[in-house]
């Protein structure tokens, strides 16, 4: 029951595209007809994309993620790096401490946490982008099948960076850390009985980065009507907070998770290739 909910709800998001009208014609944009307003697609050129092309356009996107460091130092991309950075750190320093002692006393959201539970969450952010892609194989819809191989690539993208940060920085989750416990000391204190392939760590977020990945594709393939996007990136947003009130990841990590998967899809995953 609790998992038709949470599933329920990403393919609503996840499928309306599928479901929408072809844009209309240039020549009929002179006298719009009085209908109502449908999903419509981005108007600049489909990146090409295919399942043969994928590991190759992983390739790809690694290379630009890994030397993005060398970029900044070069003087690029300044900004919204510091921008992003001085809130993690301000997360860290001002907001993980109170979030993680606070959820570990509330009792509040034992009903929202058995929707977006772990399990719950991975399972509906792999099964709607499939129906979704199903959908559009019926359909014959070249547009919606790429942006199904382009959700894909960016969550693999996301996951491969996510799995080595993790192993780097090797954070406690809040629900490690006992009551009364000290959160300024969860990094590079994890790894007994852990994975390196899933990530030891807790920063970033993995459920997080994912959700944001394919939300940031949809959102950005399907950019109208306006409430679209705000709806994907909604429904990332409850899957990030889940995080946090499952006790499963710090509001740094979530933050993180966010930001880096926004990041990679539209600027690794979607960008035109050379």
């Amino acid at each position: 029951m609790k998992l038709r909910y949470g599933a329920s709800l990403l393919l609503v998001v996840l499928c309306r595209p599928c479901l929408a009208q072809d844009p209309p014609a240039a020549a009929d944009l002179e006298d719009p007809p009085d209908t109502p307003p449908v999903i419509s697609k981005i108007s600049f050129p489909d990146r090409p994309v295919s399942w043969f092309k994928l590991v190759p356009n992983i390739a790809h996107d690694q290379k630009d993620i890994w030397t993005f460091p060398i970029s900044v130092a070069q003087g690029r991309h300044i900004k919204p790096t510091l921008i992003v950075s001085a809130i993690t750190v301000a997360a860290v320093a001002g907001g993980d401490e109170p979030s993680g002692r606070y959820f570990q006393r509330s009792r509040a959201y034992i009903g929202f946490n058995r929707v977006f539970s772990g399990n719950n969450t991975s399972l509906a952010m792999f099964v709607a982008p499939s129906v979704f892609y199903g959908i559009s194989l019926i359909r014959k819809d070249s547009y919606g099948q790429n942006t199904f191989l382009l959700a894909g690539e960016a969550v693999l993208d996301s996951e491969i960076v996510t799995s080595v940060i993790k192993d780097i920085d090797r954070r406690l989750k809040p629900i490690e850390v006992p009551p009364g416990g000290d959160f300024s000391h969860t990094w590079f204190a994890s790894g007994a009985g852990k994975s390196a392939f899933a990530g030891i760590g807790s920063f970033p977020s993995g459920h997080t980065i994912a959700a944001f990945s394919v939300a940031t594709v949809f959102a950005d393939r399907y950019p109208m009507p306006r409430w679209f996007p705000r709806l994907v990136y909604g429904v990332a947003g409850a899957v990030g907070f889940s995080r946090t009130s499952l006790q499963s990841h710090h509001p740094s990590d979530v933050f993180a998770g966010a930001a880096l998967g926004y990041s990679i899809a539209h600027y690794a995953v979607l960008h035109a290739r050379d």
